[in-house]
Order: structure tokens, then sequence, then C-alpha cells
């Protein structure tokens, strides 16, 4: 299969999950030595979800100069630290817990803060970083992505890390990213697999503004299941 252009979106077909998931961890090697290279540092935002969290593992012995790392996370569900929906423990428990990057490196969201008042704490930190190097998103089967989800005010909030009340999915509160952190992004890679987005990725071909695609110049790693079969 080759990368495709498809109504304007960016596409690497993948077979399946396992290949939406070496594909992006491919990419983040190959996006860590380029930005080492020419900035001596590589800011990198993590996604939730299985798919990301299957790259994570395939990373863990991956060559790349992890000193030089820094560690973002796009969303964060507002539960104690270390329950076991937070998308912080299952990066640490994939990736984060089996290579040398520096724990001050490791930019985590004070979700258990509240949204507000972690919202603020992480664009302060956020606002110290010129742009990251790369970001990594998935796709709810509503168009979600990040904690940015469809109708919800926060889609409209234009700081750097906006709170998020009253999501569709548990928990109610939590923090994301803005637009303006994602459409600033070096890279952006959107890792969508499974028949339930199928759906979602269709609407999406045919104009509808789903909250994903109001992520600007991103890639998109579609596996068969999610392409309906339409491009893979």
């Amino acid at each position: 299969m080759t990368d495709q252009a498809c109504d304007g979106m960016i596409i690497h077909p993948c077979v399946d999950a396992d290949a939406v998931a070496q594909f992006a961890a491919t990419a983040v090697i190959e996006a860590a030595g380029a930005a080492i290279a020419a900035r001596g540092v590589f800011h990198w935002a993590l996604a939730g979800g299985t798919t990301p969290k299957r790259c994570y593992e395939l990373l863990r012995e991956a060559d790349i100069d992890w000193p030089k790392v820094h560690i973002w996370f796009g969303d964060e569900r507002c539960l104690p630290v270390g329950d076991a929906e937070r998308n912080d423990l299952m990066a640490d428990k994939a990736l984060l817990n089996h290579v040398p990057i520096p724990p001050m490196q490791i930019h985590r969201m004070d979700a258990e803060l509240g949204p507000e008042v972690a919202a603020k704490q992480y664009e302060a930190l956020l606002a110290a970083v010129p742009v990251m190097d790369l970001i990594l998103l998935g796709m709810g089967e509503d168009g979600h992505t990040a904690s940015l989800f469809p109708g919800n005010p926060a889609l409209e909030d234009q700081r750097l890390a906006v709170p998020v009340y009253n999501s569709p999915k548990p928990p109610l509160e939590r923090v994301s990213m803005g637009y303006a952190v994602l459409n600033a992004a070096r890279r952006c890679l959107i890792m969508v697999a499974g028949a339930g987005k199928a759906d979602a990725i269709s609407r999406i071909q045919n104009g509808t503004r789903l909250p994903v695609a109001r992520v600007q110049g991103c890639e998109w790693l579609i596996d068969r299941e999610a392409a309906g079969n339409r491009i893979v």
C-alpha cells in the first residue's frame, strides 16, 4: 500500500491496528532523530488509547537519545494520581518506566487538581515551548480527539491548554491541549483503527467538521477496518 491524498487528507493506509502502531513508532524514531540533530531536544506529545499503547511498547528498545526527550500529554482525565484510567499511568507502564528520560522532562497534567487549575498550570508550561516536534492523537467513534468532544465549549477555547467539563464519556472532567498547540506542531499523526471508527472517517471525508478534523496539516494512519474498504 502507498500513501494517499484523499479529499485533502494525507492518509497512510495500514492493514490493521498493529501496522498503525508500527508506522507511528517508526515516525517517532525519525522525528526524534531529526529534532535532536537540529535543536538538541525532542518535544513529543502522547495520546491515550489502545493503539498508541502498542506504539509505545514497540519503542522500548528504540535507538532514541532518551535523555534529550521531553514528554507531553495531549489530554488527561481528572482522576487521582495513579488511577488506572489516567493516560499518564498507561504511558508509564507501556514506555516511560522502561526508558531513561529524566523525570523532570516528563510533563504531566496535574488533572487531579481539577480542570481549571490543571489547564492553567499546563498552559504556563506549554508557553515556554515554541512548538511540539511531534504530536500523536487518536480518534474516538464520535470524532473526538484528545478530550475535545463534539459540541463541547472547549472546542472554542483559544488557550494552549483547556479545561473540559461535561464529557460524554466518563470522567466528566478532563484537561486537553487546545487547537493552538495541536495546529502548531511540526508533525502530527492521527492513529485510527477499528470498524467502530469507519462512520466518523466517512463523515469527515464528506466534509463534516468533527473535532479531529479541525486539526490542521496532520497525517492520518488509518487501518482497513476504519477505512471501510474505501481507501485501503
